[in-house]
């Protein structure tokens, strides 16, 4: 496949794309920035081993897009980037390696934040810091806002309670059965929630690892495999693994009635969306239900009180159920899907806030 890499930034809004190569470490890294009408761009480091090039653009691309309506929508005043590392995570990181994207990151002088992301850890950044003061989600030994996981999976759980309020007509999640694709660094604290609150979990991932630990946690999770979790009867459905996992092939295999996860970009591509419209199943929109992590890092840069940092990121996550709610309210009353809603919302906050901006203020 040969991508067209102008005509798909003016397709899709885009900013600016950058191409980095270290030859000392080997470092091939792609920065994404959609769009910086609402402040400095701000998106996850990702280190995948992708099959090629142009699958790893397209996901630059796709997440630093996502990054823009998730800022918009959960009332953050900064816009959309991401980094994709093209290599094995578990076999290719070295100091040197995030040392080099740090000096990379430097160069934009701060036009872009980032931070951990799949394949990445706070320790990565650490090393990257060494060289760039636009890092964000640093261990909070290190100064940082520390693990960004902690509020993503609250976002998820609060956007369930959502969902089951007007799926159910209760947000009572107790008895009801939750299929988790995937049990990461999201998943395993999203079990606990659940647990908590009395739900059933079903759980698979590709890891062996993340299983366990699970298990030993909650011993009386069920496990399946991970090609059969489009098949599980469920009440809700937690995609919070990689994306595009909402497509042709499986949503017809789904059985539940509520879609709400924390992995990026799960829609394939935006008609599927309507097609779990018409299929009566409520999604809560990707970018609007796993916004914590988003909040707590925008957060660190906006804030310098860390005393109370804990306090006012939950507190801005716990709203996520609110805007579920205004979202699911306007998509019954004009039988529009929820991920259109959703685009929509964030699409006027930028219109607005761009506008304003056209007044010269001398700062």
């Amino acid at each position: 496949m040969k991508i067209d890499i102008f005509k798909e930034m003016e397709k899709h809004g885009f900013e600016q794309i950058i191409f980095n190569y270290d030859k000392t470490t080997g470092l091939k890294a792609i920065i994404a920035i959609h769009d910086t009408t609402l402040g400095p761009a701000l998106g996850g480091c990702r280190m995948w081993p992708y099959e090629s090039e142009d699958e790893a653009l397209i996901d630059a691309m796709r997440l630093a897009k996502g990054m823009t309506y998730k800022c918009a929508i959960s009332d953050n005043n900064f816009g959309g980037g991401k980094t994709v590392i093209i290599g094995d995570p578990k076999k290719d990181k070295s100091e040197a390696l995030f040392r080099a994207l740090g000096r990379f990151v430097q160069t934009l002088g701060g036009r872009y934040y980032t931070g951990t992301d799949v394949g990445t850890t706070g320790m990565d950044f650490v090393y990257a810091s060494r060289e760039s003061d636009y890092l964000v989600g640093l261990p909070e030994e290190y100064g940082g806002s520390g693990n960004s996981a902690l509020p993503t999976a609250y976002g998820v759980y609060r956007g369930m309670k959502a969902a089951a309020r007007v799926v159910f007509g209760t947000e009572s999640l107790k008895g009801m059965k939750v299929a988790i694709q995937g049990v990461g660094k999201v998943g395993q604290i999203l079990v606990d929630y659940l647990a908590e609150e009395g739900a059933k979990t079903v759980i698979s991932d590709i890891s062996e690892e993340n299983i366990n630990k699970v298990k030993s946690k909650h011993p009386h999770v069920e496990v399946v495999e991970p090609e059969n979790i489009y098949d599980v009867e469920c009440d809700i459905f937690a995609p919070c693994a990689l994306g595009g996992i909402l497509n042709d092939d499986t949503i017809p295999r789904l059985r539940c009635k509520i879609i709400a996860g924390s992995a990026n970009n799960q829609l394939l591509e935006p008609r599927h969306g309507d097609m779990l419209h018409e299929k009566g199943i409520l999604y809560a929109p990707d970018y609007v239900v796993n916004a914590g992590g988003l909040i707590q890092v925008a957060d660190e840069l906006e804030y310098k009180d860390n005393e109370k940092r804990h306090e006012r990121v939950m507190m801005k996550t716990a709203a996520i159920y609110d805007i579920l709610i205004k979202i699911f309210t306007i998509s019954k009353e004009q039988n529009i899907p929820p991920h259109k809603v959703a685009d929509r919302l964030a699409e006027e906050r930028i219109e607005v806030i761009g506008k304003l901006k056209t007044t010269y203020v001398k700062r």
